[in-house]
């Protein structure tokens, strides 16, 4: 999960690294709660959080409240894992 601070991106990834869904859903009510039930499709998950302790700090908080699983992700990894992705580490637009 990629979070902003009125968006969150997420990629839901299975074992081998396929990517099963994505979407882009707003950090109000509204749009936290299909990215939660998008999520809870899933049996075996975990919420890999960008930045648990800054930006992506209130939706981490609130998936730990409704009992998920969240781990976070240093921005630095986030970014190199963007330059095998893309070439470059920059985000794209």
């Amino acid at each position: 999960m990629d979070p902003h601070k009125r968006s969150a991106t997420i990629e839901i990834i299975n074992d081998r690294e396929k990517v099963l869904a994505q979407g882009r859903f707003t950090t109000d009510r509204d749009g936290y709660r299909p990215m939660l039930e998008l999520g809870r499709q899933h049996k075996d998950r975990v919420w890999a959080v960008e930045g648990c302790n800054g930006i992506g700090r209130h939706i981490a908080q609130r998936l730990v409240a409704d009992g998920e699983t969240v781990v976070d992700v240093p921005a630095k990894l986030s970014a190199r894992a963007r330059v095998f992705d893309t070439g470059q580490g920059r985000k794209p637009t």
